[in-house]
């Protein structure tokens, strides 16, 4: 039997790849639960575990702890799986500030969310995939162990399109507002349907094409599928699944049944605050649930809807939510058929551990002023064992394996030989005060990457905190070099945007905290400066000091800096074990006359498939208008805003609004923009 993944390998497993494959593998099949393969970085570990996915054959989740590594994963076993589902699954927010309430000062925070269009089609894009197909790999973030809707009503509220059955317009227009979809006159986003003649046009949530109806009659006559700029015809499909424009859905019978037990627990929560004698509170929870249910009985929707999840999927208190762990495939008694790869593991795993708390401290303290019904609490991540539960077999992949996958794993897999040659980083320690003869860590460190720079290398900085990062980059930018920031506050897409461009040449330096440890893949990079490496913590501890030096080990040349006036234990844990790591490789070099070689990989744009065409057409009127906009900065931009009046003079916005955001992207990477701030920190 042919498996379902076909794993495209532009090479052969080597170094010390062969053996792990083959012990992970045997693991699988003796059943082992837990599994750990430690890896050092640029030894391969995504190609190992790729290997393995294609011989396990069953669809698996890959999580990782941020959305920038998720990312990248998601780049990579699309490459290694071509012909296979491969899809990216995290947050939608760009924004996110939940809602909150802090007693002592009577501050009520309301819900604030920007939420990514493009995100959240592509957080539908794999949930279809895992309902439709069997040959499916999701790289999540940590956002897969949040409530997200059933699976089976989210499956069963469908609606299947056949050309040549009997329906009628208005009646496909109901049933496709029936699954959340809304109407429109104008442009189609995902999500929106609107009726032109005979025709009725929509947009899916998961794909970024139209498709058009005809009918004749009460007739489907055809079906086009179109491109939503060129409107070409792409395809001529005989039939289509259209699945909701929402993961929260019911059907009108569980919505009345859902808006009745909301009632109930609303009178006993009311009765509970009369006896309390908090008739504020009181008062405060009536008007806003009744609010709600008013708009969930005309609209089937109300904003924050997720808060009443329990109701409408029928669970009991306590309960835990539907999450994408719900959409992946089960046997029949309920265990968990699916494979789960925990990348970079040793903060992945205590970030699954933490999310439940946090969540239940702030859902206690909004229930007990009168912001929420009790039943909110149930609208929450998963705790730790409940996902333990939920998954079934797992391998723990990291440099660094923490205590939980060394105690828990029945295998620890050891991956020390890259099949590059390459050796672990030559680490140097300097003192921070007057490091190299310079005044300081930061001008000893821009010495020695300009040094770098001059030879066509990049170089990395880290720093303790986001501020450091964005006033370092800045102070960099001022002595003439090309230096961009990186920390969890930059967007998702921008955040990939910056990683292609360091990797592409068009900066030199990217300074960051702790977003430049796990993970990431710059071959590029041949110096790393960790700014001082002695102040002990989290970002300084033995584990995030080997993260942040693997970044320099992808790179023949590579090299690590450690600004330190104390010797910490961290400090020298990490030496240790990293010319440790060093003897090993130069012994099996040795032997085998192996030549290092740095990593040669190909850069892609792995936010291209998160823009939007509009976000397409801004790119490609920027690469246009760059040489006139450099020539004369001040009468470009003059000149581009007298057409985007013209244009919206002539009621032509959507030409505007392309200007708009074209004005947005300059003036945002022009020097007046530029945070020109000096620090006495860098002087």
């Amino acid at each position: 039997m042919a498996n379902n993944f076909n794993l495209h390998a532009p090479f052969p497993p080597a170094g010390d790849q062969p053996q792990a494959i083959e012990k992970l593998k045997e693991g699988l099949s003796q059943g082992m639960q837990h599994q750990t393969l430690f890896g050092v970085t640029g030894s391969g570990k995504t190609f190992t575990v790729a290997n393995v996915i294609a011989a396990n054959d069953k669809p698996t989740l890959v999580l990782a702890h941020n959305k920038t590594l998720a990312a990248q994963l998601a780049q990579e076993y699309r490459e290694f799986f071509p012909e296979n589902a491969v899809h990216y699954f995290v947050s939608y927010y760009d924004y996110y500030q939940p809602e909150a309430y802090i007693a002592h000062s009577d501050t009520y925070i309301e819900k604030e969310a920007m939420i990514n269009a493009e995100i959240d089609r592509l957080r539908h894009a794999a949930t279809q995939a895992l309902l439709t197909r069997t040959d499916v790999i999701i790289v999540a973030s940590v956002s897969a162990i949040y409530g997200l809707g059933s699976p089976k009503e989210y499956e069963k509220m469908h609606v299947k399109i056949v050309e040549g059955c009997v329906e009628d317009r208005a009646g496909l227009i109901r049933k496709l507002i029936g699954i959340y979809f809304e109407r429109t006159n104008a442009d189609l986003n995902p999500g929106q349907l609107r009726a032109i003649g005979n025709s009725l046009e929509f947009m899916p949530v998961n794909e970024r094409v139209i498709y058009r109806v005809t009918f004749d009659g009460v007739t489907i006559a055809h079906i086009d599928q179109l491109d939503p700029v060129s409107r070409a015809k792409i395809a001529e499909p005989k039939s289509i699944f259209v699945f909701p424009a929402k993961h929260f859905v019911t059907n009108e019978d569980e919505r009345n049944r859902a808006v009745e037990n909301i009632k109930l627990e609303l009178d006993e929560q009311l009765a509970k605050f009369k006896r309390e004698e908090k008739p504020l509170e009181a008062e405060r929870l009536k008007r806003r649930t009744l609010h709600d249910l008013a708009l969930i009985r005309e609209l089937g929707y109300t904003s924050g809807i997720e808060n009443y999840s329990r109701h409408f999927d029928g669970r009991s208190p306590g309960q835990p939510p539907y999450t994408l762990l719900s959409y992946f495939p089960h046997t029949k008694d309920g265990s968990a058929d699916f494979f789960t790869v925990i990348d970079e593991s040793h903060v992945t795993v205590p970030q699954i551990g933490g999310m439940y708390a946090g969540d239940k401290s702030r859902k206690d303290t909004l229930i007990e002023y009168g912001f929420r019904l009790p039943s909110a609490r149930d609208n929450r991540p998963l705790r730790f064992e409940e996902f333990e539960e939920r998954v079934g077999q797992v391998l723990y992949t990291s440099a660094t394996p923490g205590p939980y996958e060394r105690e828990h794993s029945e295998q620890i897999v050891e991956q020390i030989i890259r099949p590059t040659g390459l050796i672990d980083p030559e680490l140097t320690v300097r003192a921070v005060g007057e490091a190299g003869g310079y005044k300081g860590q930061v001008a000893d460190f821009i010495n020695e990457a300009e040094i770098v720079i001059k030879r066509g290398g990049r170089a990395l900085a880290t720093t303790l905190t986001k501020q450091m990062a964005e006033d370092l980059s800045a102070f960099l930018r001022e002595r003439g070099v090309k230096a961009e920031y990186l920390h969890s506050d930059v967007k998702t897409i921008d955040r990939i945007d910056i990683l292609t461009n360091f990797r592409k040449g068009i900066f030199d330096i990217l300074v960051g905290v702790n977003l430049l440890r796990e993970g990431l893949d710059l071959p590029e990079v041949e110096l790393v400066g960790i700014l001082d490496a002695d102040k002990e913590g989290f970002l300084r501890s033995e584990t995030s000091l080997i993260q942040t030096i693997g970044r320099a080990a992808r790179n023949v040349l590579g090299r690590v800096i450690l600004y330190a006036d104390i010797m910490t234990g961290s400090l020298e844990r990490a030496i240790g074990e990293t010319n440790r790591r060093r003897e090993l490789q130069l012994s099996y070099n040795k032997k085998h006359g192996i030549t290092p070689t740095t990593i040669k990989k190909e850069i892609h744009d792995i936010a291209d498939s998160m823009r939007t065409e509009h976000q397409h057409t801004i790119d490609e009127l920027l690469a246009l208008d760059m040489l006139a906009y450099a020539d004369d900065p001040a009468e470009f931009i003059k000149r581009k805003r007298k057409e985007m009046a013209e244009a919206v003079e002539q009621l032509d916005f959507e030409t505007a609004a392309l200007i708009r955001d074209e004005l947005y992207k300059l003036e945002g990477t022009g020097p007046k923009s530029k945070k020109h701030r000096k620090r006495k920190l860098f002087s």
